[in-house]
């Protein structure tokens, strides 16, 4: 029986010729990663722990990013705790301010990982690493803290789900719209606990930015991971970004599926999830009049540099509508400087908005953004739960940086076209 991209590189870091759907195993890590919310409570754990150092200071990423810069004392002490850990331990990567960022924008930006690679994250959207080929998936803090210290991680292989995609994406449709119209289609429980494996001619019409975004919200249609065939664009990322060895998968031509899916990229429209569930989709065009009091562009999801150039497009010479408040996060410092030297930060200033240095902050309730009762927002994260950005009676109306910013424009749910921008 053949294999999906994800079990051969399972198979390949357990050290087994094959694995199947549902074989327990335990597999080599080459990467293990924590933030400043789970960081302190893996490093409290493995404490307890006999062995009482890491098992490589060089696989082992700290990440103090979603209240940092820190918010308040809580968080400061959070911060504190993982620092300190750092440096006891002598951990070589380690991001706090001056040098921090968004860590999922992060890791593949320092070439921290590659194709081919296992990389467990105490954080749910570690899945972006599949964008490069590499398996990579969220886990507890208490599974990241033995990761830490042992280099191994235990899996139930999954099953696969496989995303064929043709056609390519009209000029405002990013990966964004793609991934939301996916979760739309197929539930936040679609693809529970299964790997989703994207293939097809289209690929090579999505940037890596796109694929980034796709691969960070599979776990929002409720996936184990998702995964990108390797090609010259992820090779040409890699060789930018790393200078790791990298090992290309493929997936066997008889490998089973659960479920096949083939989609269109050009027929795909401009997309926003409406509260309070990703999968609550509906095109732009057909939103009716939804009026909102804040845009966020930013986060794991969309604070990569085309993000922001695409904001930044939509907005130039044109001003935030009053009463909108707009926040722009660039997700790592090396974006931000480049916004800087791309005129995308006057350009957002110009037109009423603010920068913030990099931080997750508003996408979980953090600070930077949190939303009265009441209020809405539109937002380029990636989860719009009750709660989820500050008060229970707030909405979330998530979208694509190009949505994002025509909204803020409008002072309600709008695209591009509605601007005159075809």
């Amino acid at each position: 029986m053949g294999m999906t991209m994800t079990q051969k590189i399972l198979a390949a870091h357990a050290g087994l010729p094959s694995v199947e759907a549902g074989q327990l195993i335990e597999a080599n890590l080459d990467l293990v990663l924590a933030n400043d919310i789970t960081g302190p409570v893996a490093i409290h754990e493995v404490e307890k722990l006999k062995k009482k150092t890491v098992f490589d200071k060089d696989k082992v990423v700290l990440v103090p990013d979603h209240f940092a810069p820190n918010k308040d004392i809580k968080s400061a002490e959070h911060c504190k705790c993982v620092r300190e850990y750092a440096k006891a331990h002598d951990i070589t990567n380690y991001f706090e301010v001056g040098k921090m960022g968004i860590e999922h924008a992060l890791l593949p930006e320092q070439g921290l990982i590659v194709a081919g690679e296992v990389c467990i994250g105490a954080d749910s959207h570690t899945c972006t690493y599949g964008a490069l080929g590499a398996f990579s998936t969220g886990v507890g803090s208490t599974d990241m803290g033995c990761g830490m210290i042992t280099g191994q991680a235990w899996f139930k292989v999954p099953s696969a789900i496989k995303f064929t995609l043709t056609g390519k994406p009209s000029k405002w449709v990013s990966g964004k719209d793609v991934i939301l119209h996916i979760i739309g289609m197929i539930g936040v429980d679609g693809a529970l606990y299964q790997s989703m494996e994207f293939t097809g001619d289209g690929i090579k019409n999505l940037s890596m930015d796109d694929r980034f975004t796709i691969a960070n919200m599979a776990i929002e249609a409720g996936a184990k991971n998702g995964i990108f065939p390797v090609d010259e664009k992820t090779v040409e990322y890699m060789e930018e970004h790393s200078a790791k060895k990298y090992t290309i998968y493929e997936a066997d031509e008889d490998a089973v599926y659960e479920k096949e899916y083939t989609i269109d990229l050009s027929s795909i429209e401009p997309v926003v999830a409406f509260p309070h569930l990703p999968e609550n989709t509906k095109k732009v065009s057909e939103a009716g009049e939804i009026l909102i009091d804040q845009v966020v562009i930013g986060s794991c999801t969309n604070g990569r540099i085309e993000d922001l150039r695409v904001a930044a497009e939509i907005l130039k010479d044109r001003k935030v509508a009053d009463g909108i408040r707009a926040i722009v996060i660039p997700a790592t410092q090396a974006i931000y400087m480049q916004a800087i030297e791309e005129g995308l930060v006057q350009t957002f200033i110009q037109a009423g908005a603010i920068v913030s240095t990099p931080t997750c902050g508003p996408c979980l309730g953090g600070y930077m953004g949190i939303l009265a009762a009441g209020e809405r927002a539109v937002s380029t994260t990636n989860r719009n739960f009750v709660g989820r950005m500050g008060h229970v009676d707030s909405e979330i109306y998530l979208a694509s940086p190009a949505v994002a910013a025509a909204s803020a424009v409008t002072g309600k749910i709008s695209q591009p076209s509605d601007l005159g921008m075809e």
